[in-house]
């Protein structure tokens, strides 16, 4: 029987298949997300080895030392850009993910902001509660429609896929693509366009929807600059990662006309907005909950789960980052 410590509570598919494999699990009972202080302190009592982990706590080599006997840190995450790789790689501990099954929720709630977006969808809740709709006006709250738009995919992983299978077969969206790696496959399955340039991408598209890892060469991926290039009727769109985004720059532009709008289900300083993001009619804000489902956020559970029991069984976890 091995020690488990779960950062915080989740569902409990995974949970109770680490308590039949007959394992102790022991779950943070704190509502707020643990500091790192407090995880660093837990960890060094525990005698824990695996540790599951959130999105949310920073694992440092600090962390890793105070977790000594932890063969493995299973992120409750596709992203792991809250973990030090090098650190984990130098230390010999495993570090998973849960890729795949959270792809059609974040894809559908990508598209479920850029339609929120351009039907004004959020604006008109506010005005008809507020008790302003007095009826019927040619004129009132006009959006713009999806069909014949073009899309523009920044990073055509599974998700960017997937969204892009939705405009295309859904609404009949004309698509354009930025990838580091290029897919001839893609292009011929959705009459696709592959850019080699983010900029080309941003130029020609009427929604944007960022699809990218956070990495040092994708911080501030969309920039002031960047924004500038894009269309004054396009919408732009990120499920991804907030810092991709240059938040102050975006703010700029849609109080300017820069753009027509945006749609955020991550911010750059989370849980904190950049000022005057939230004063903005043109923007739809929610808080990091794309994959916010019964079934994705189950499976999730599970795929961490079944991460730690194969690491400590001395088999290869199936989603192993290093």
């Amino acid at each position: 029987m091995s020690k488990i410590f779960v950062t915080k509570r989740i569902p409990n598919s995974g949970l109770s298949l680490l308590k039949e494999g007959g394992h102790e699990v022991v779950v943070s009972d704190k509502i707020s997300d643990l500091t790192k202080d407090e995880l660093v302190e837990t960890l060094k009592t525990g005698g824990y080895e695996a540790v599951l982990c959130l999105l949310t706590n920073k694992i440092d080599d600090e962390v890793f030392a105070a977790a000594p006997t932890a063969k493995i840190f299973a992120n409750y995450a596709v992203g792991v850009d809250n973990i030090d790789l090098a650190a984990a790689r130098a230390r010999g501990v495993l570090v998973t993910n849960t890729p795949g099954v959270l792809t059609n929720a974040v894809a559908e709630h990508a598209f479920a902001l850029m339609i929120a977006v351009a039907k004004r969808v959020a604006e008109a809740d506010r005005f008809t509660r507020a008790g302003q709709y007095a009826g019927w006006e040619p004129m009132l709250l006009l959006g713009t429609e999806l069909a014949g738009q073009t899309l523009g995919v920044v990073g055509l992983g599974r998700i960017g896929s997937r969204l892009a299978h939705f405009a295309a077969r859904g609404f009949g969206m004309k698509i354009v693509y930025y990838d580091v790696a290029r897919n001839e496959q893609f292009e011929q399955d959705y009459a696709a366009e592959y850019r080699s340039e983010v900029t080309e991408v941003l130029r020609v598209a009427d929604f944007v929807s960022i699809h990218v890892p956070l990495l040092d060469s994708t911080k501030h991926l969309i920039n002031r600059e960047r924004l500038a290039l894009m269309k004054p009727t396009a919408i732009l769109v990120n499920t991804s990662r907030g810092p991709v985004v240059d938040e102050a720059a975006l703010v700029d532009a849609l109080k300017n006309g820069v753009i027509r709008g945006a749609g955020l289900d991550v911010f750059e300083n989370e849980p904190r907005l950049a000022a005057g993001l939230n004063e903005l009619d043109n923007v739809i804000l929610t808080p990091h909950t794309a994959s916010a489902t019964e079934e994705t956020r189950q499976a999730m559970s599970r795929l961490a789960a079944e991460n730690i029991i194969a690491a400590l069984t001395g088999q290869t976890p199936p989603n192993l980052v290093v």
